[in-house]
């Protein structure tokens, strides 16, 4: 009686005689700040304490004791069981209303920096939302020019994206020294569609051709890895801070036609010298070409291609990539199957 009389020309003040009843009103209402007594029946004040730090609504909530227990235990105690102050009976008022003064204001602007963190938060949530559109949209428009010199290239794009990504968790959950993580699975799948979009520098006699290439004209057509690369850090540079969701488009674009033997090209690398996302695309893009029919070659079926990906284990292909791509392989059939080409044969 004695303390609502002195706080309630300064404050709304609630009164419960009982460390139950203190708990029953957070269920319903909520305060600034609890003065709790310690010495209660039933439940003392130290358990009280400790249950509404325990409870996500009143976890924050400055919490005073007032005590005729003045000893340094029964101080480390309270301060023990998560009391943020420790007042001794007899009270003096001056000091009381100070502390609680001091509580209140501290609790405002913890109040306040919560409030502005979730301001920030969701201002960095709406800056990386526009980001990843950005990203998004800047892919959709160099895959949009990788596809619209062929009119079968989009087929094999989608293909080719579908199986990386049934490859790349296949490898993230059956071989974990390849250390793939989700994050790395997402970007080697988004960047898979731009293996080569440098095959818009190859001239149209040679990249439509529709027979066999000259070793003059292949030549040329094997200029596409690099000259996707440079596009893509080109691209990537222009950007500055937001091209990185580029880096691994650029490994994908110049290393799918490296061997593991090093006879690949276009730098002749060799076994893990070849970033694991090349390694991936390598094993998808001969799949989907042996699958597809061209006016100069039929189309292999399923088992065919699967033979001739296992042949090349340890000299053109990652040979556990190979084993993967193997237990994959009804899924795979199955979509290959689903997305088949609709150009002139």
């Amino acid at each position: 009686m004695l303390l609502n009389k002195l706080l309630a020309e300064h404050y709304q003040v609630r009164l419960v005689n009982s460390g139950q009843k203190a708990l029953d009103f957070f269920t319903q209402q909520q305060a600034d700040l609890v003065l709790l007594d310690v010495m209660m029946p039933e439940m003392d004040g130290y358990e009280v304490c400790r249950r509404l730090l325990e409870r996500p609504s009143t976890r924050k909530l400055p919490i005073l004791f007032i005590t005729a227990k003045n000893s340094a235990e029964d101080e480390q105690d309270a301060l023990s069981a998560g009391g943020n102050d420790f007042i001794t009976k007899h009270i003096n008022p001056k000091v009381l209303l100070a502390r609680i003064s001091t509580h209140l204001k501290v609790k405002a602007f913890q109040d306040f920096l919560a409030k502005e963190n979730e301001r920030l938060e969701q201002m960095v949530e709406e800056r990386l939302s526009g980001i990843f559109k950005l990203q998004d949209a800047s892919l959709a428009v160099m895959i949009s020019l990788a596809e619209f010199r062929d009119e079968c290239t989009g087929f094999h794009i989608k293909r080719t994206q579908h199986y990386i990504r049934l490859l790349a968790v296949e490898v993230s959950e059956s071989l974990p020294e390849y250390q793939l993580t989700s994050e790395q699975v997402e970007m080697i799948a988004k960047s898979a569609p731009l293996h080569d979009i440098g095959k818009i520098t190859i001239p149209d006699h040679i990249l439509l051709k529709p027979g066999k290439l000259t070793d003059e004209e292949f030549a040329i057509m094997k200029t596409h890895a690099q000259k996707g690369y440079d596009i893509l850090r080109s691209a990537s540079a222009n950007m500055g801070d937001y091209g990185d969701f580029l880096t691994m488009a650029q490994q994908v674009a110049l290393t799918h036609h490296e061997k593991w033997d090093g006879t690949g090209y276009p730098n002749g690398l060799a076994g893990r010298e070849i970033p694991l996302a090349g390694r991936l695309m390598a094993i998808v893009d001969v799949y989907d070409a042996l699958r597809s029919a061209r006016p100069y070659k039929h189309a292999l079926s399923h088992e065919q291609a699967l033979v001739i990906l296992q042949e090349g284990k340890g000299s053109h292909f990652d040979a556990q990539l190979v084993d993967a791509f193997v237990r994959i392989g009804d899924v795979v059939k199955t979509f290959s199957e689903q997305w088949q080409d609709h150009c002139p044969t």
